[in-house]
C-alpha cells in the first residue's frame, strides 16, 4: 500500500481496513512507520492498538519504546498490554527493568505470563527469579504455574542453588497443580534433594502429581 492509501485506509469506520493498513507499515522504515503508528495508540478497536504494540516492536526509535512503554502501562484492554510488553521485550536488555516494573504494577494473568516467557527469552535469571516470587506470592494459579516453568528453565545459571531450593519449597504447596509443575522442574536438577523430592511426589494424593513426577522414568 501506497501511504496515501495507508492514511486513508486508518480513517475508515471499518477497523478491518485499519488492520490492513497498519501490517502495510512493515514495509517502511520506521522514519515514516513510527510516527503513524504512535498517532493511532488510541484507536478505540483493541484489535487495532495490538497490531500497533506488534508494529511498534519491529520498528525500534526511541518514540516507539516510549509508545510501548505508555501502552504497558496504560491501555485498558490486557491483550494489547501484553503484546505491547512483548514488543518491549524485542528491544533487548534495556527492556528488563521496564518489564519488570510492569509485571509487579499490573496483575492481570495474561500480561504476567507475557512477561514471564519474555524474560526467559532475555536471560536474566535475577530478574525472572524477582518476578517469579511476585507472582507465587499472587493468587493466578496460571500465573503461578508459569513462574514454576520459568524457575526450573533456570537450571545451570548462576542462581541454580536459589531456584532448587525455592522448588523445594514449593513441592509442599496445597495446590495440586503447583506441585505438578514442581514435580516437572525437579527433574532438571540432578543433586539429591532434587531426587527426594521427585520420590516423595510419586507418593502423592493427587494423580497427575504422581504422573509428572514418574515422566523422566518414561524418558529414559
Amino acid at each position: 500500500m501506497e501511504l496515501p492509501e495507508i492514511e486513508a485506509a486508518l480513517s475508515n469506520p471499518d477497523f478491518q481496513y485499519r488492520l490492513k493498513a497498519i501490517s502495510a507499515l512493515k514495509a517502511y522504515d520506521p522514519d515514516t512507520a513510527v510516527p503513524i503508528l504512535t498517532a493511532t495508540l488510541t484507536d478505540p478497536e483493541f484489535l487495532v492498538r495490538s497490531f500497533v504494540a506488534r508494529g511498534l516492536g519491529t520498528q525500534q526509535t526511541a518514540a516507539s519504546f516510549a509508545a510501548l512503554l505508555e501502552m504497558t502501562k496504560f491501555d485498558d484492554t490486557p491483550n494489547v498490554r501484553a503484546e505491547a510488553a512483548n514488543s518491549l521485550s524485542l528491544f533487548g536488555q534495556v527492556s528488563i527493568s521496564h518489564l519488570v516494573s510492569a509485571f509487579c504494577q499490573d496483575d492481570h494473568w495474561l500480561v504476567r505470563r507475557s512477561i514471564l516467557a519474555a524474560l526467559e527469552e532475555l536471560d536474566c535469571p535475577a530478574q525472572t527469579i524477582e518476578v517469579c516470587t511476585e507472582a507465587l506470592a499472587g493468587d493466578d494459579v496460571t500465573v503461578q504455574e508459569a513462574a514454576i516453568d520459568s524457575l526450573g528453565a533456570l537450571t545451570g545459571s548462576s542462581h541454580h542453588q536459589a531456584v532448587l531450593s525455592q522448588l523445594l519449597t514449593l513441592a509442599q504447596a496445597d495446590s495440586p497443580r503447583l506441585r505438578t509443575r514442581v514435580a516437572y522442574a525437579l527433574q532438571k536438577f540432578d543433586e539429591p534433594q532434587a531426587q527426594s523430592a521427585l520420590l516423595a511426589l510419586r507418593q502423592d494424593s493427587d494423580r497427575q502429581v504422581v504422573a509428572a513426577s514418574l515422566e523422566n522414568l518414561f524418558h529414559q
